[in-house]
């Protein structure tokens, strides 16, 4: 299964594709190309989010040097997580939890979500890991890996509402496990932000503020002036504050277009799916679950999470008792609040808020489970890179660690089984009540 996992996501999602597709009657020719342009999609997101990467990360270390900023961790990034994940024993098994206890929630119509995306599978991998490294007992990492799949599975289906109506992804949710996080936080956040005077009645999406101000107001010129703040608050010379401006300009008008790439190689599929469960399934809904990095191209999200690099960087220096460098992850703030957009209408201004209530509890969460993300790296033949302790702000950071790390270390199958039984309520209460509930309205 780990080569399958090496050939990475603009291999092995093509591959996936074309085989779902032939599997749904799509002509082979059709298929092939739909599969081929999905990964050719991804490559180009991949490219455009590695050149936010690129200059991302160096402002960002500008920042931390001038303004003398001294940490005892530093946050390693998403890349180092998944590889940190699937190095261990523990960890290689995940693929295989993952799509079993997809296929399980899939039959007994517990789920709505058929997931494809293979590799986000780290995720639960990395809970597992975590939960392993602090008790030392590799089925309650197992168990723990079964958990957070249906943790997410059942977040997976709300976020469909949100993915399909905002970002018009016709027939798809998101059960990725970093995003789904931000949207369970982002629910009761906007429930409070819709009852303060004011706020209620603001609105800042592109679209408003493209309508106030006109050419100063588009995505591309929005996200040339924010760059030309995150290079000037890095301290850099006009030149290279003139070049991270138009860097992140060509991120926001590049992403969304290879976005578009990428749903026109999806559409084929996602129509034939649609089909062959109307014939199959009468009256049943089906979402092919995929990355949300779909979403990460919006210049919703991409304006707040810009917006959000030097607020994140100011909160680790500001909050008492933080020990975690935000660095790896800055570039990976687009996938942490994607789910958050929808949710807040694309305000940017309740997205920056929302997202920085968020950071912030990361950076306390992945400076708490540092000891046990060095631990599980070691375990993994990891190089730490001459450092004594790693952490990661994205995963690490998000409340489902603490929540599988924090029970495991202190009640273990206790813990872990009684957030098991609430999931699975949760899960049966949505697809057997609430959602019977919705038919019998509509």
């Amino acid at each position: 299964m780990q080569w399958f996992l090496d050939l990475g996501a603009s291999v092995m999602l093509p591959i996936i594709f074309l085989v779902f597709g032939l599997i749904l009657g799509v002509k082979f020719g059709k298929a092939f190309k739909a599969a081929l342009t999905i990964g050719v999609g991804f490559i180009g997101l991949n490219l455009v989010i590695g050149l936010l990467t690129d200059n991302l990360g160096p402002a960002a270390e500008a920042m931390v040097e001038n303004y003398g900023l001294s940490m005892q961790t530093i946050d390693v990034g998403w890349p180092a997580a998944a590889a940190i994940a699937y190095g261990t024993f523990l960890g290689s098994m995940a693929i295989i939890v993952g799509i079993a206890v997809n296929v399980l929630l899939l039959v007994t119509g517990m789920t709505k979500t058929l997931n494809v995306d293979i590799w986000n599978f780290w995720h639960i991998a990395f809970s597992g890991s975590i939960v392993y490294a602090i008790t030392g007992n590799f089925a309650l990492g197992i168990f723990t890996m079964v958990t957070h799949s249906m943790l997410i599975y059942y977040l997976g289906d709300i976020s469909a509402k949100y993915v399909q109506k905002y970002y018009g992804l016709a027939n798809m949710s998101f059960p990725h496990g970093l995003s789904v996080a931000g949207l369970v936080l982002a629910l009761p956040l906007n429930w409070v932000f819709d009852r303060i005077p004011g706020l209620n009645k603001l609105n800042l999406s592109p679209e408003s503020i493209q309508k106030r101000f006109g050419i100063f107001g588009d995505n591309t010129v929005l996200g040339f002036f924010i760059g030309i703040i995150i290079g000037l608050l890095a301290s850099y010379g006009v030149g290279e504050t003139l070049g991270l401006g138009v860097a992140t300009g060509a991120v926001m008008l590049l992403l969304p277009r290879m976005v578009s790439l990428l749903m026109e190689g999806l559409s084929p599929i996602s129509e034939a799916a649609t089909d062959w469960v109307k014939k199959k399934f009468p009256g049943r809904e089906l979402f092919i679950g995929m990355d949300s990095a779909l979403a990460v191209g919006h210049s919703s999200v991409l304006s707040a999470s810009l917006l959000l690099v030097p607020i994140t960087i100011l909160l680790a220096v500001i909050l008492p008792g933080n020990t975690t460098l935000p660095l790896g992850d800055l570039a990976t703030i687009p996938f942490i609040i994607c789910l958050m957009v929808p949710v807040f209408r694309g305000d940017i201004f309740r997205s920056v808020i929302g997202g920085g209530i968020l950071l912030a509890g990361a950076l306390y969460i992945s400076s708490w489970a540092t000891p046990f993300i060095t631990e599980t790296a070691k375990s993994a033949n990891f190089d730490l890179e001459g450092n004594t302790s790693i952490t990661v702000l994205s995963d690490g950071g998000a409340w489902t660690t603490i929540l599988f790390g924090g029970l495991g270390d202190q009640a273990g199958w206790i813990g872990i089984g009684i957030v098991f039984l609430i999931t699975l309520v949760l899960i049966v209460y949505k697809s057997k009540v609430s959602d019977l509930k919705k038919g019998q309205k509509s």
